[in-house]
C-alpha cells in the first residue's frame, strides 16, 4: 500500500505553489512569484517591489552565491580552453591575455544576472526569512 507523504523542506516549511518555475523566472529575470514583473531595477540591483504583484523583492539577498556559481564554470571553461589553445598553437603570452581576459569578463557578465535571479527565486520559493529584522530602522 502506497501512502502519499508531503515533504516539508527546511524544517517544516512547504514550497510555495507559484505558477512559474525558479529556472524560468531566472532566465527571464522576472519576479519569482508571478513571473511577469521585472526582478532587476538595473543590471544587478534588485527592484524593491514587483510592479505586477507588488511583493517585496528587496529583502531577498543572494549574498556571494552568484559570484561563486559564476567563478567555477567560467574558470573551468577559460582555463580548459587556454590550455588547449596553448598546446595546439603555442601563441605568445600577450595573445593569451588579449583573448582570455575579454572572454572571462564577457562570460562572467552574461552568467551573473541569471544566476543571481535563480538564487533569489530559490530564496522566495523555499520561503526563507528575509535578512532584515522586524523593527530595524533603515537610515
Amino acid at each position: 500500500m502506497v501512502v502519499p507523504v508531503q515533504l516539508h523542506l527546511l524544517v517544516g516549511r512547504q514550497l510555495s505553489q507559484a505558477g512559474i518555475s525558479s529556472l524560468a523566472a531566472a532566465i527571464g529575470r522576472r519576479c519569482p512569484a508571478c513571473g511577469q514583473g521585472k526582478l532587476y531595477a538595473s543590471y544587478l540591483k534588485v527592484a524593491e517591489r514587483c510592479s505586477v504583484c507588488d511583493i517585496s523583492l528587496g529583502d531577498h539577498d543572494s549574498g556571494d552565491g552568484p559570484a561563486f556559481f559564476v567563478i567555477l564554470p567560467v574558470g573551468f571553461i577559460v582555463v580548459g580552453l587556454a590550455f588547449w589553445f596553448e598546446a595546439s598553437f603555442a601563441p605568445p603570452y600577450w595573445l593569451h591575455l588579449v583573448i582570455w581576459l575579454p572572454v572571462t569578463l564577457a562570460l562572467s557578465l552574461v552568467m551573473l544576472p541569471p544566476l543571481k535571479a535563480w538564487l533569489i527565486a530559490q530564496h522566495y520559493r523555499h520561503k526563507l526569512p528575509s535578512d532584515r529584522l522586524v523593527g530595524d530602522d533603515e537610515p
